[in-house]
């Protein structure tokens, strides 16, 4: 059996498009779930910051859905932490890493950095590749050579083609990509597509629609072992190298416990925050921590002997007034002494009042939705000493909302950016927009737990 740092034969496979909306996530879930029903463990994967298909990943495979992303974690600590998500809690049999917008699409302004065909090189994993061909004819073949041909050390394995038209419109699709030698996986037609509800973030998350995600995932399923050659899949994924890298471990990365004692650090989860990094939760236990979720929305009181709170992404907006009637654990909040860290939907929910709705008070500001959506990487600098941050360092993170705050940020700012002040520190409270990826500054988590202290 493989340890973590021997040479590790993983068979995986990355799931890529041309462009956004060619079908990645139908594909990649439906995947994971027909390769579980097979018997296979299998490990799931998502390119970028996204939270919500990794919940559908997790869904579909058993196990947590985990995020590779170099812009927030450094490159070198990419195929460590594919390893280690492969070796949680049991060592899988196959990873499938779904992609991120188009296979060559990067961090704005540099070229392919954090892209998916960056991913694929890093964990020399073989590509397939999703084509929406509604009205492509032999264009499929021309658009498939041209993805390839545009970074050789990118390997395009074969092809699914999806939303096809009829049988005669496969099989001209599939000749036309035998002449340029790309073997065709699955054909997927428009009348066969599963849909997921989706809102002005994206896909809706699965812990708000449990009982409806589930059949939406056993639906992609059965479409995928339907149309798509499984075991050609599998021989893809065989191809890849053997992993030499060995698996991230969040014990070494924050040097182990910070002390005897264990404190509780809450962890808010729930259909309102669903916005979690798996390592999270993995680096507060390595460093000492009991770490305990509470849902917002249904508990009346944080977990006996919270000593931090930790209050990631989500949704308030659709929860606000569920948020408001737990008026119990607003005062707690309003009132708790420890470190707290709270991000986008953590930040509002600190706040005054989201869209009038009253919220916690714990910061001075008040939230509404607005038709704008604020998105991107950001390279920040931390402005003040916090719970998680020291002045002056540097860390990487991503914005994603359609909220803003009124005042934008406190006499105490978290952040700088773009020549810009953001968030809040006021006492022991740490709130900003900016969502952060730990696995990529370790020493928050460690910070937090020594903070407890």
């Amino acid at each position: 059996m493989t340890t973590t740092t021997d040479p590790w034969p993983l068979p995986r496979v990355v799931v890529a498009a041309p462009a956004s909306g060619h079908g990645k996530t139908t594909i990649a879930t439906g995947l994971l779930a027909a390769l579980r029903r097979r018997g296979l463990t299998v490990s799931p994967h998502k390119v970028g910051p996204d939270y919500i298909d990794p919940g559908y990943h997790a869904l579909a495979a058993g196990r947590p859905g985990r995020n590779l992303d170099p812009f927030l974690v450094g490159v070198e600590r990419i195929a460590g932490l594919l390893r280690h998500g492969a070796s949680v809690p049991t060592l899988a049999d196959i990873a499938v890493v779904e992609g991120v917008m188009g296979l060559h699409d990067g961090a704005v302004g540099r070229r392919d950095y954090a892209s998916t065909a960056h991913v694929a090189r890093l964990i020399e994993a073989p590509v397939l590749l999703v084509l929406d061909t509604t009205a492509q004819g032999r264009s499929a073949a021309a658009l498939t050579l041209g993805m390839a041909a545009f970074d050789p050390a990118v390997r395009i394995g074969g092809v699914i083609l999806n939303r096809v038209g009829s049988p005669r419109h496969e099989t001209l699709l599939r000749d036309a990509l035998a002449e340029v030698g790309v073997p065709v996986l699955g054909a997927v037609t428009r009348a066969a597509e599963v849909a997921a509800p989706a809102r002005h973030l994206g896909l809706v998350p699965v812990a708000e629609r449990a009982p409806e995600s589930l059949a939406i995932v056993t639906a992609l399923a059965e479409l995928v072992e339907a149309t798509v050659d499984l075991a050609a899949v599998l021989d893809l994924a065989r191809t890849a190298a053997p992993l030499t890298t060995p698996a991230w471990d969040p014990v070494t990365a924050v040097g182990g416990p910070a002390g005897a004692e264990r404190p509780v650090v809450a962890l808010a989860g729930g259909p309102a925050f669903t916005f979690s990094y798996a390592e999270t939760a993995e680096l507060l236990t390595a460093a000492g921590a009991d770490v305990l979720t509470v849902d917002p929305l249904r508990d009346p009181a944080l977990p006996a002997g919270t000593r931090a709170v930790v209050i990631g992404g989500g949704f308030p907006e659709a929860y606000a007034q569920a948020l408001a009637g737990n008026t119990t654990l607003r005062a707690e909040l309003a009132d708790f002494d420890g470190p707290i860290v709270a991000e986008c939907a953590g930040l509002l929910y600190l706040g005054r009042s989201l869209d009038d709705v009253p919220m916690c008070g714990r910061l001075d500001l008040t939230a509404r939705m607005t038709g704008r959506l604020t998105l991107g990487y950001r390279e920040a600098v931390a402005v003040t000493d916090s719970p998680v941050a020291r002045a002056g360092e540097p860390v990487r993170g991503h914005e994603f909302h359609r909220t803003t705050t009124d005042p934008g940020h406190g006499d105490r700012p978290a952040w700088r950016w773009n020549d810009a002040e953001h968030g809040f520190v006021s006492g022991r409270v740490h709130a900003s927009y900016l969502h952060t990826h730990w696995a990529g500054h370790p020493e928050a988590a460690r910070r937090l737990v020594e903070a407890c202290r």
